[in-house]
């Protein structure tokens, strides 16, 4: 459980490098609206991860273990690429700083491919639960370090002592890599394309009832995914509240609430079943959606305020443990890598596929209708997940995929 919280800081850390606190860099540094804009496209190599995982579970790298090695050179080069960033000057090369944010989140998500391989091969059923939350537990507690921490350390002592502390606090999950214990597996024989690349898909499809387990993977957290769209322009535009009160109740508050929700939930996890937890965590994401309708009927109110991130991102988290404990169990030891970037990447086509269409929404229909819609959203998902029931409930004895 440990090496899993370090693992978790080292997948969380770099993530708002490349989103929220790059923008506030570009910004300070003077660099245009137009230019910052184009910076978005650092996420494309987390949404394409999928594309080059198998070649991470095809071939074993050059030191320690078969997933140890690889997240081992994936933190020692993000190391030195998020120091990299200080040597950089925004306005002049804009370009060049685009070019090496694409390649820090190549980086990461190649880390968060091998990483969630090791989660899923090192955690027996009965682990999955706690070892997610415990996951989740590090991973947040990285994205408030390098978030919201990060623009109070540039703040006061600069930017490039952010970007120092930044690469040399990756070391704390350098040391869970060093320290983990891993089961290796003997080098495969230099297999053809089909074992590596279309094996993996093959034996996904062999899932009893594949089509509606996809489905519910996509249909998950998809109201959760709606609100979130449009949680911070209707606290400040809608409620009225300033954005430090809404960064202070969002990001700070917000992320230790997830945590609690992710820690509390794996312990509940070792005593329900995986389907259980699913459904039961599932409503109250549904239900937690509609608790941001008292603050259009009472106003600004920073107790209310205070309520509603904490029951949303508390139940959030719970939700989430549950869910990649879920992943896990669908993955084989042989192709995890490749299998849980597929999935995890299918987690995410459904909030991007619909996400654009809640700021129309919100304004063709109010906010109170809103927040009905996105908790609605979350019914098709339970919906499916009482019709897989069944399968859940091999969960604990490994029996998702055929041998």
């Amino acid at each position: 459980m440990v090496i899993m919280g370090l693992l978790g800081f080292s997948s969380g850390l770099p993530l708002p490098l490349t989103s929220g606190t790059l923008q506030a860099y570009l910004t300070l540094s003077g660099v245009k609206l137009e230019l910052i804009g184009l910076f978005t496209l650092s996420g494309l190599p987390y949404t394409l991860k999928f594309l080059w995982a198998p070649l991470l579970d095809r071939f074993f790298p050059p030191i320690l273990t078969r997933r140890r090695g690889w997240i081992f050179l994936s933190q020692v080069l993000l190391i030195f690429t998020i120091f990299s960033l200080s040597f950089i000057d925004p306005k002049k090369g804009p370009a060049l700083l685009l070019a090496i944010t694409i390649f820090l989140a190549f980086l990461s998500s190649s880390q968060d491919i091998v990483v969630d391989a090791y989660r899923t091969d090192s955690l027996s059923s009965d682990e999955r639960g706690p070892g997610a939350s415990v996951f989740i537990l590090g991973y947040r507690t990285a994205m408030l370090l390098s978030g919201a921490a990060s623009l109070v350390i540039a703040d006061r002592l600069g930017w490039d002592f952010t970007f120092l502390f930044l690469s040399l606090s990756l070391l704390v999950g350098v040391s869970g890599t060093l320290f983990g214990e891993e089961k290796n597996l003997p080098p495969q024989r230099k297999a053809p394309i089909k074992e590596w690349v279309i094996k993996p898909l093959a034996e996904m499809v062999k899932i009893e009832k594949a089509y509606l387990i996809l489905a519910f993977i996509v249909l998950y957290k998809l109201g959760d995914a709606y609100l979130g769209a449009m949680t911070v322009p209707y606290l400040i535009g809608r409620v009225g509240f300033s954005a430090t009160e809404v960064g202070m109740m969002m990001k700070a508050i917000g992320i230790l609430c997830t945590m609690l929700g992710a820690l509390f939930g794996g312990l509940l996890m070792v005593r329900i079943s995986l389907w259980s937890a699913l459904f039961h965590f599932g409503l109250l994401q549904m239900f937690s959606n509609l608790t941001f309708i008292l603050l259009s009927i009472y106003g600004k109110n920073h107790f209310l305020l205070l309520l509603c991130v904490a029951i949303e991102n508390i139940s959030g988290g719970m939700g989430t443990s549950a869910f990649l404990a879920f992943l896990m169990s669908l993955c084989r030891r042989e192709y995890s890598a490749t299998q849980f970037a597929i999935l995890s990447s299918l987690s995410a086509f459904g909030r991007i596929l619909i996400s654009p269409t809640s700021g129309f929404v919100a304004s063709s229909l109010g906010w109170i209708p809103f927040f009905f819609i996105s908790s609605a959203l979350a019914f098709p998902g339970l919906m499916v997940l009482y019709w897989i029931k069944g399968i859940l409930e091999k969960e604990r004895q490994d029996l998702p995929l055929p041998n």
